[in-house]
């Protein structure tokens, strides 16, 4: 007797479904990705009892044929894909045809459809879990598609068990309508859970009720903390919301990323947007964002994962820098006032006076303090500065930042360091003055326990942690300076010899120019055995074997490699760090307002290397809300 026997459809179909539904969220997730693809402009979602008793999709999609019914809950039945060459172009979100066969084998699936104008006949097809006899009838609804799944899991006790409560059930539920309607911005969508409706949402057209639906989906904190960005190159396409390093989750929750509008969860992306955060982010938070990216349908595989959440790029690499650089250009360029709302109020004219003439008060009485003599604050004079700096004055990295501020400023350090009194810091404040308009962090007018910097800006107080953000600005201009004059390398005394796998050894072959980029030469003495013979001079401490087992391992993963340059601003950040201001640190305001000048010019100056905050600010209103003024 043969021991090879065909499988039942029915035993197949429960296998499908296997992979296919796992819970409620599952069915939902298949049947709104149908009613997306079939062209609905309007889909609604019933749920009961946490979608264990029932799931219902109504569309007014393309609607399916009478003489297609019985076909539509067929296994491997689809009107997505007919040829090998359009699974190589997928541009539906479904395409394998399983959906509505798995669920009908495992639940009581009713099937209404009418693919033609209202007036023509609809019809309902009906199967319930045991050998997929379907059974067709007349019924009535306009055009469209209706799908109701009722008792899921009844015939099949082992896997309802599995299920949480219904709570949680229906929380993974609402996760899958808020991917696809912030994936689907063109359809409107509808969810009733047991008879109360929870989520309404109108067709978006313009960006304004894009970000009112990703404010309603996600919370108006986030998108208020967004930046938008619309960035196109080549044959890649990025926009969307990212929120500013500020506003950060304790759990990757809110992320997503669609890749030619379907929500993924790739590792070469994850690993991009990690990259493009690395140093404004507090460890162990996660950045939020909602994502879109598009290419050509051809250069992405969609086809690898049983229930479709990841793809496979064809040119990794390019999509990963891509990325990258996008996100990492639009974080780079928020500045201060970014973050700051003015008041658009009538006696908004009238403070900023009664700004100008405080501040022309309080710096009249003010005398800046000698400052350390000026050097230049190039990448290599900052490498040996560290050490060298005194206790109680400015490092070069210091004399670099005041020597490169404002005009006023830069009159009054020149002054202060040839001995000139209160007549030039008198010009100084002139200059401040004589501004048309206050800049977004104010001018500062005292100093809390040689801590913080207090400042006066159009919209109230700013609070500025004076060695975080002295911090960012220093190891900015690091890394511009390194990245002008490039790596400084030196060769090894002693080459260090490192035995790899074939695999290992023919990536770093093959991967030499990046190697070289990154300071490191390598050279390959046999067909498993690779030697170090150059390392970045700020990298000579380092483990210079783990270091390129790393990169290695990063480049077989992911197609490309940060560690080096991790290692390397790591490196510039403690220096960074021993080479700002410190606490207790008394400074006079024109240095104070030099130091608020250059944060409103460096990048990511509202965070420090390490993620925390540089500033804060209060309004008018809401200090008036501490002390009650008003009510």
């Amino acid at each position: 007797m043969s021991k090879i026997k065909k499988l039942s459809a029915r035993l197949a179909n429960q296998i499908a479904a296997g992979e296919v539904v796992d819970r409620p969220a599952s069915v939902l997730k298949e049947l709104i990705e149908n009613s997306l693809d079939a062209g609905a402009k309007q889909i609604d979602v019933e749920i009961e009892a946490g979608g264990t008793k029932r799931i219902m999709v109504r569309d007014d999609g393309c609607g399916i044929a009478k003489d297609d019914m019985t076909l539509a809950l067929d296994s491997h039945a689809t009107s997505k894909i007919y040829d090998l060459d359009d699974l190589n172009e997928v541009a539906s979100l479904g395409f394998r045809g399983e959906a509505l066969a798995s669920i009908g084998s495992v639940a009581r699936l009713s099937l209404v459809a009418n693919s033609e104008d209202d007036t023509a006949q609809a019809w309902q097809a009906m199967c319930s879990g045991r050998d997929m006899e379907v059974e067709l009838s007349p019924a009535a609804r306009p055009k469209g598609t209706t799908v109701d799944v009722k008792d899921l899991f009844f015939n099949t006790p082992a896997r309802r068990k599995f299920l949480r409560t219904e709570k949680t059930e229906y929380n993974h539920l609402d996760e899958v309508f808020r991917r696809n309607a912030l994936g689907s911005f063109h359809t409107g969508f509808r969810l009733t859970h047991n008879g109360k409706a929870t989520q309404v949402l109108r067709p978006c057209s313009s960006r304004l009720e894009q970000e009112l639906r990703v404010a309603k989906l996600l919370g108006q904190p986030f998108i208020d903390s967004a930046i938008h960005i619309d960035i196109k190159h080549s044959d890649f396409s990025l926009r969307g919301w990212v929120a500013q390093p500020s506003y950060s989750r304790s759990q990757s929750d809110m992320q997503y990323f669609f890749v030619n509008g379907r929500v993924v969860k790739d590792k070469v992306i994850g690993h991009a947007v990690r990259q493009a955060y690395r140093d404004v982010l507090f460890h162990g938070r996660h950045p939020a964002f909602v994502l879109y990216f598009e290419l050509d349908p051809a250069t992405v595989d969609v086809n690898v994962h049983p229930s479709k959440h990841e793809v496979r790029f064809r040119e990794s690499r390019s999509v990963h820098d891509f990325i990258y650089r996008s996100l990492h250009k639009a974080l780079a360029d928020v500045r201060p006032h970014d973050n700051l709302t003015r008041e658009e109020s009538s006696g908004s004219a009238g403070y900023q006076g009664d700004l100008a003439a405080s501040l022309a008060a309080n710096l009249s009485h003010q005398v800046p303090m000698s400052l350390a003599e000026p050097r230049s604050a190039n990448y290599s004079s900052l490498r040996h500065s560290v050490s060298g700096r005194s206790s109680g004055g400015f490092s070069s990295s210091h004399s670099e930042l005041y020597g490169n501020t404002s005009d006023a400023i830069a009159v009054v350090s020149a002054g202060v360091s040839a001995g000139v009194g209160t007549g030039v810091d008198a010009r100084a404040n002139a200059t401040l003055l004589d501004s048309s308009e206050i800049p977004p962090l104010g001018y500062a007018i005292a100093q809390l326990k040689g801590i913080y910097i207090l400042a006066e800006n159009i919209d109230g107080l700013i609070v500025v942690d004076m060695h975080a953000a002295h911090e960012r600005i220093t190891y900015e201009r690091m890394k511009a300076s390194r990245d002008a004059e490039g790596l400084q390398t030196q060769p090894l005394l002693v080459p260090v010899s490192l035995a790899l796998s074939e695999k290992e050894a023919n990536c770093a072959e093959a991967n030499e120019t990046i190697f070289t980029g990154l300071g490191i030469e390598l050279q390959r003495v046999s067909s498993e055995s690779i030697i170090i013979r150059q390392l970045p001079v700020l990298l000579a401490a380092s483990d210079a074997e783990m270091l390129v087992r790393d990169v290695l391992a990063d480049l077989l993963q992911y197609g490309n490699s940060d560690r080096i340059m991790n290692h390397l601003d790591d490196i510039l950040s403690t220096m960074a760090c021993h080479g700002s201001v410190r606490a207790n640190r008394r400074l006079t305001l024109p240095e104070m307002n030099a130091l608020l000048r250059d944060m409103e010019r460096t990048e990511r100056s509202s965070q420090c290397n390490h993620g925390r905050p540089t500033w804060t600010a209060m309004t008018l209103a809401e200090l008036d809300k501490l002390f009650l003024r008003g009510q």
